[in-house]
């Protein structure tokens, strides 16, 4: 995420339209940066491991080339399944109302800099561990749980000890995500197509357990990480991955606020000490 964020403030001082907060030119700019941000997390996490760089694929989708770049995958049988489910989740993830790095971004904005200041402020937010990260941790507790048969314990366990288990409940979405059904279907086709139901099946033992132990529901990244999982993609690159998807939505704001703009400028009520008398520097002690 540092190495995706200074990326993109570089990128600022390198388009050929940085100056221009137009409405065509910042979609111009938008679209560069859905096409450009894949190639950064795959250089920077490729670079960080030591080993050679990928190439984008120009008969490849945008899901596909994503894929080939994180993973590698490009013909075997199954890629074609993951990058079919990966650009669902992309599609899920692309917008959700004012969340922290959307209202990061917008506030940027609001000053009529320019569109990849806005963008890094945002992927700045996003990195931030109550922000991002919630697949990750996800993909991870499954990891931990290891196997179906101890998922049922695990989450009681958990539970009894007041650990936190990631994937459910949401800020906004207080009666459940729509979002969930949709990539829960899709993570069942996957685990079938690629042969292995493991992380599937665990996920589906906790969802059951939270649901009768804490009437909560899985929100959207529960069953992503099941998707990814499968598809390989290392963990670390969740949260950018999520970038790929969300700068559309973030771009999206960016040229709305430029649009109709007004400066967003908070005020703050000071609930401190009350006023002090002044004494000068040289009758302190």
């Amino acid at each position: 995420m540092d190495m995706l964020r200074t990326g993109v403030s570089i990128l600022g001082m390198t388009d050929p339209e940085a100056g221009d907060n137009s409405p065509d030119a910042n979609t111009r700019k938008s679209i560069r940066l859905v096409a450009q941000i894949p190639l950064l997390i795959s250089a920077a996490d490729r670079l960080a491991s030591g080993i050679p760089l990928l190439r984008r694929q120009p008969d490849l989708s945008f899901a596909e080339n994503l894929l080939h770049l994180l993973t590698g995958r490009k013909e075997d049988t199954r890629a074609k399944a993951m990058a079919r489910v990966l650009d669902v989740s992309l599609t899920l993830y692309a917008e959700h109302e004012f969340n922290a790095s959307t209202f990061s971004a917008r506030v940027t904005a609001s000053t009529m800099t320019d569109l990849h200041s806005a963008i890094t402020s945002a992927i700045g937010t996003l990195k931030g561990p109550l922000h991002g990260g919630a697949n990750e941790a996800v993909a991870q507790m499954f990891v931990e749980i290891g196997s179906p048969a101890k998922a049922e314990r695990w989450v009681h366990e958990s539970l009894a000890s007041k650990r936190r288990i990631m994937g459910f409940g949401h800020r906004v979405l207080k009666h459940g995500d729509a979002r969930s059904a949709i990539i829960q279907r899709h993570a069942a086709d996957l685990s079938r197509i690629c042969g292995d139901h493991r992380w599937y099946e665990i996920a589906a033992v906790v969802e059951q357990v939270m649901r009768e132990e804490k009437g909560l529901y899985p929100n959207l990244d529960f069953y992503t990480a099941v998707a990814y999982l499968l598809m390989t993609i290392p963990r670390t690159l969740y949260t950018p991955v999520f970038v790929c998807s969300r700068i559309t939505g973030w771009c999206a704001h960016v040229i709305e606020q430029q649009s109709h703009n007004r400066l967003m400028r908070p005020r703050a009520l000071y609930t401190g000490p009350s006023k002090k008398e002044y004494v000068p520097i040289d009758r302190r002690t």
